[in-house]
């Protein structure tokens, strides 16, 4: 048994209540996937393919640059993965598709000319891509795609509409030290790509109403609007009307349509109460990460406007207008181990996000979390190519859960159904790792 493969069954064994699919689902956001050529589409032509293909919908996601990825680059690979079967008898996981060349996990063909995920040379898990949706075959009047101005993503549940396509945190002493927002933005333009980086209203509402002509079936439930941080205007507004203009043109255009979510700052109570007025359900108003010292080393744009006490203040504060159940903050699980000031063992960081996960559970707010991603070109990344170790993010699951079932809350509504075999949620295994439902948890009504 060589090393990797030792690693993930070893954590199975030690930790039996997490699922299976959940370690494995885990270690490849944490350190990405290999793609053979005969996993990747033969078409350039993304519109024409068979595979729903990635859009860079906010991040890269990637462990190397576009011109570093090679055939993956031209030939984009899928958005998503889903696993099954192989010799841990995995049920149904969605896999957000992070690209890393030099992965020990590998998506290539078999003998038989079907998919599968291999670690070690052994096949692991069954592996099927996502249809390409009609929607995506469709243009905008103007000769836009729908996969560039409204993509889908979680499976096709969520539309994710990155309207604002950079950040005004700028630079070394502003940019989160995990984000690559801003170059992912530089290398899709460098590439000669469409990458529109401030999206029109008339344009978001004529993706989705393609969307909606064609998604007969309703798959999609969700939209989230986000962007990057506004520190002073774009288009003459501040962050909580630019976003909210779009909301307001989503709900009058398609009422009830999608669970309307937004990923903006902590903002001062009066905003937030703009973006419920807009018609938002959900609010994210990433924490991003826990630990005082941590934040203001990894963030240092949101420490200088507005500040870490600050911010948790208007969290809370953002529970009298959207109740707490409809307020979730995400955090980038794994930067809280990032070398050289992260904690220097498991204890101490997963000791750090509990404290985080009770302060907000104890409000009756249940954030969530986007396993790290350590991106090449962001200062973490360089110096973190590994992530954080694998033990980490198989603990955090455990303390998540007891966590929640300590305050006796459920998994948050907008994200599709929790447990294993169910979940759609792809970039953490959080909604893998909670029990199963009949049904997807709705937003609670706030009066």
């Amino acid at each position: 048994m060589t090393g990797r493969t030792h690693l993930i069954e070893s954590l199975m064994e030690r930790f039996p209540h997490i699922p299976r699919e959940a370690v494995i689902k885990e270690d490849l956001l944490r350190g990405g996937m290999a793609f053979e050529d005969s996993a990747l589409s033969d078409t350039t032509n993304e519109a024409s393919g068979q595979v729903k293909p990635k859009s860079y919908f906010i991040f890269s996601f990637d462990h190397r640059t576009l011109p570093e990825l090679g055939a993956a680059a031209l030939r984009r690979p899928p958005e998503e993965i889903v696993l099954t079967g192989g010799p841990y008898e995995l049920r149904r996981t969605v896999v957000s598709v992070r690209v890393n060349p030099a992965s020990p996990y590998r998506v290539q063909a078999g003998p038989d000319g079907t998919l599968g995920l291999y670690l070690d040379g052994r096949r692991i898990s069954d592996v099927g891509l996502p249809p390409m949706p009609d929607y995506y075959r469709e243009t905008l009047p103007n000769g836009k795609s729908v996969m560039e101005v409204a993509p889908t993503i979680q499976w096709g549940y969520l539309v994710y509409l990155t309207v604002f396509r950079v950040c005004q945190y700028f630079g070394a002493k502003e940019e989160c030290q995990y984000c690559d927002i801003n170059h992912n933005w530089r290398q899709h333009k460098a590439a000669g790509r469409p990458y529109t980086g401030v999206k029109p209203v008339e344009e978001v509402l004529e993706a989705l109403e393609i969307i909606d002509r064609y998604d007969t079936a309703r798959a999609s439930q969700a939209y989230t609007l986000t962007g990057g941080a506004i520190t002073s205007k774009v288009a003459g507004l501040g962050e909580a009307d630019f976003y909210g203009r779009y909301a307001q043109a989503i709900e009058e255009r398609f009422p009830g349509r999608w669970i309307g979510k937004v990923v903006a700052q902590a903002l001062p109570k009066a905003d937030v109460q703009r973006f419920h007025d807009y018609g938002i359900r959900i609010y994210h108003p990433n924490f991003e990460v826990w630990d005082e010292r941590l934040f203001q080393l990894y963030c240092p744009g949101k420490e200088r406007y507005v500040g870490r006490a600050e911010w948790h203040r208007r969290i809370l504060d953002s529970a009298d207008v959207f109740g707490a159940r409809n307020v979730i903050p995400n955090f980038v699980a794994g930067v809280e181990m990032a070398t050289p000031d992260g904690f220097a063992t498991v204890d101490e960081a997963i000791a750090s996000t509990a404290e985080g996960l009770r302060f907000f559970m104890s409000h009756g707010i249940v954030p969530r979390f986007t396993t790290w991603c350590p991106e090449p070109t962001t200062p973490l990344g360089k110096l973190n190519p590994e992530g954080a170790p694998l033990e980490y993010h198989v603990r955090l699951l455990e303390v998540y859960r007891a966590t929640l079932e300590e305050y006796g809350l459920a998994s948050p509504p907008g994200y599709g159904p929790p447990g294993p075999g169910q979940a759609v949620f792809s970039v953490s295994s959080f909604m893998d790792s909670l029990p199963a439902a009949e049904t997807e948890p709705e937003p609670e009504p706030v009066g």
